[in-house]
Parts: C-alpha cells; sequence; structure tokens
C-alpha cells in the first residue's frame, strides 16, 4: 500500500515504524491478550508505559528535577485557561500576540476574569507575518505566554525571550520535539500531542512545581496539583495515546535525539524554502527572520491558481496542502515523522506546475 504524502496541520503523520508495531500489538500487548486500548489502566503493565513514556521524554527534552510531567487531555486549548487557573497568583500576566492561537489564549484569561492582561508585544497589524519586537520587560507578571510557533501563520520565536521578573508559559503545541529548547527557560510547556508526539487526544504539560499556586480551589480536573499528585492517573487518561506517544519518544531516542531531529527539519525546510525562493510564481508571505521550519506557507498571489494548485497535488497524492481558511493560500507541515523524500517530490511538482503555470528562474 502506497502511503500518501500527508502535509496535515493535525493530527499529522506518524512515523511508519511505529505504525506498524502498533499494528503488531494491536491485538495483544506484549503477549497479555489485551490491547492497550483494553487494559486498566492501574494495572502494572500500563504503569510501566506511562512510566517509561516520562523517562523517555525527560531524557529527550532534558527535563530538570522540580519539573513535572503530565499527561493530561482536553488539547492546548484546555490549557489556555488550566495555565491562569494554576499560576495567577498577583493577578498580572503577559501576552506576546503572534497569532490565532495566541489571540485564542488571550480571550481565555479575559472569560476566566484575570484582573490585569498585559499584550506586550503583537504583530496582527501587519498580519501576523513576523514574531513582533520583544520589548525589555522590568514589571513583574505572574508569567508571559509565548506561542513558540505558530502553526496557521508559519512563524517561529528564533530565539526565546528573556523577562526577569516573570517566568515564560509556552504553547509548544507544533515545535515541541523538533526544536531544541532548555526547559530552564520555561515556568510551564504545554503541546496538544497531535503533530509531533501522538494521536489526537494526549496533552503534554511540564510545568515548574513551584510556580503551581497553592492557595486556590480549583475543580479537581483542572487543578495540576490532582494530576501530580496522581501521577497523571487520577481518571482514565488517553491511554492508547500514551502509548503511542512512548513509541513515538523509543523512535525519535533511537534516531539521535531532538539534535538529530533540528538537522533534519532544517534539512527538510531548507529546501522547501530554496524552491519557493527561486520560484517565479511561489512566494512566501513569511518575513526571513520569522520563519518557521514545521509550517511552510506559500501563495501565488492568484487564488483561482491558489486553488487549482491544490487540487491538482491533491490529485497526485500530496495531500492537506491548502492553507488555514483565515489566511489562504497553501501550508506544508512537516512535521518531525515527514520524511525528506516527502519535501523532494512536493517540490518535484511546484516545478513542474510551474512550468505548466510560468516560468522557473
Amino acid at each position: 500500500m502506497k502511503r500518501a504524502r500527508n502535509f496535515s496541520a493535525g493530527p499529522a503523520i506518524l512515523p511508519e515504524s511505529v505504525l506498524e508495531i502498533v499494528q503488531k500489538e494491536m491485538l495483544s500487548y506484549r503477549d497479555s491478550g489485551m490491547s492497550v486500548m483494553e487494559m486498566s489502566h492501574r494495572s502494572s503493565l500500563f504503569e510501566n508505559i506511562i512510566e517509561e513514556a516520562e523517562q523517555l521524554l525527560r531524557e529527550l527534552m532534558g527535563i530538570p528535577e522540580g519539573y513535572k510531567v503530565l499527561f493530561l487531555q482536553g488539547g492546548a486549548s484546555l490549557q489556555f485557561a488550566m495555565a491562569p487557573m494554576n499560576l495567577v497568583k498577583t493577578g498580572k500576566v503577559g501576552y506576546i500576540n503572534t497569532g490565532s492561537w495566541a489571540k485564542k489564549a488571550i480571550s481565555e484569561a479575559k472569560i476566566l476574569g484575570v484582573p490585569h492582561i498585559d499584550v506586550l508585544a503583537s504583530s496582527e497589524g501587519d498580519g501576523f507575518t513576523h514574531i513582533p519586537e520583544i520589548p525589555a520587560v522590568d514589571e513583574a507578571y505572574d508569567y508571559i505566554h509565548i506561542t513558540t510557533n505558530n502553526t496557521i501563520e508559519g512563524t517561529a520565536f528564533q530565539t526565546i525571550p528573556r523577562f526577569v521578573n516573570a517566568p515564560i508559559v509556552a504553547d509548544m503545541s507544533s515545535n515541541i520535539l523538533s526544536n531544541l529548547y532548555d526547559v530552564n527557560d520555561f515556568g510551564l510547556i504545554y503541546a496538544g500531542a497531535q503533530k509531533n508526539i501522538g494521536p489526537a487526544g494526549l496533552t503534554i504539560v511540564i510545568v515548574k512545581e513551584d510556580l503551581i499556586q497553592t492557595e486556590k480551589t480549583l475543580p479537581s480536573m483542572l487543578d495540576y496539583r490532582t494530576h501530580i499528585k496522581n501521577d497523571s492517573l487520577y481518571n482514565t487518561p488517553p491511554s492508547f495515546a500514551i502509548y503511542v506517544a512512548k513509541l513515538v519518544f523509543e523512535w525519535l531516542k533511537d534516531l539521535g535525539g531532538v539534535t538529530e531531529m533540528v538537522r533534519q527539519n532544517e534539512e527538510k525546510a531548507g529546501l522547501l524554502y530554496r524552491t519557493i525562493e527561486e520560484s517565479s510564481i511561489f512566494t512566501s508571505p513569511i518575513a526571513v527572520d520569522s520563519r518557521s521550519i514545521t509550517n511552510i506557507p506559500f501563495v501565488t498571489g492568484d487564488k483561482d491558481l491558489d486553488a487549482k494548485f491544490v487540487k491538482e497535488a491533491t490529485n497526485a497524492g500530496f495531500l492537506n496542502l491548502k492553507g488555514h481558511r483565515s489566511v489562504g493560500g497553501m501550508r506544508a507541515s512537516i512535521y518531525n515523522a515527514f520524511p525528506y523524500e516527502g519535501v523532494k517530490e512536493l517540490t518535484e511538482f511546484m516545478k513542474a506546475f510551474e512550468a505548466k503555470e510560468g516560468k522557473f528562474k
């Protein structure tokens, strides 16, 4: 069976070798006679899975002591609310507005009634085509929120800002494990799993324990302390997604870890960006110094031609290249599991398309 070249922004491509293991173990995990989907989350078999998943993630990201790793549900969107619910102490928080997901995080903080919300920098006026200049911030904040990679717009922080009197809360959904980060630079990291980690339904939270507000009374499921105390097993977790995530972590470790993954991602992205830059019909709407190596938008400048390209690409087996409805054009999401060969095939298709519609430089 030929696999499609799936450029989806999420749920996204998984390593084929991982899917083959899942297939092999689907009916009986380690001769248990049960699928992971069927076994109790209180069983020793599953406890080993979740413990191994945490240790692998800690190793891959260099997560130090003092940080807790949680396997939760609700997607990154739930963390837009859980982060302020658990971390706000003085009532003063800051946000860097770099795109659609940052705007939603700001909106959730407002819904919760956080007393003082400062948008410290924004590129909204420029259509989110770049990461805004981050001002020096001397004031104290309970946290300052950033989105490390903007899935829809195709921008990314090239360096993580430092704030003297505020920890950073980061939505890392679309580039966790695909960029090198020092976890010590963050107070809290959260990420939906469905891009670089595993199936939809799992959310990873990495939180510095001493930042959690202990004076509040929160609903149990929305309280980080509940999940820390119960090792992410307070209720039935997304067990199958955690199992697949563990396999992905093993795959990444065997590959050479995040350092090797970054090298491969830069190679893939570099090929696609060079093709765009050499083209006479395709252009990148994103400022060069803000470009993501994970989500790469491109346009022709003609909506009809964009639609024609997407249709012909789909017919050729290049799926989910249509840009997000809010920005249009095309977008290639080339997450960790996406192979270099697939990017090369796309660039060849782009050149062939251009040969019909225009000229390559």
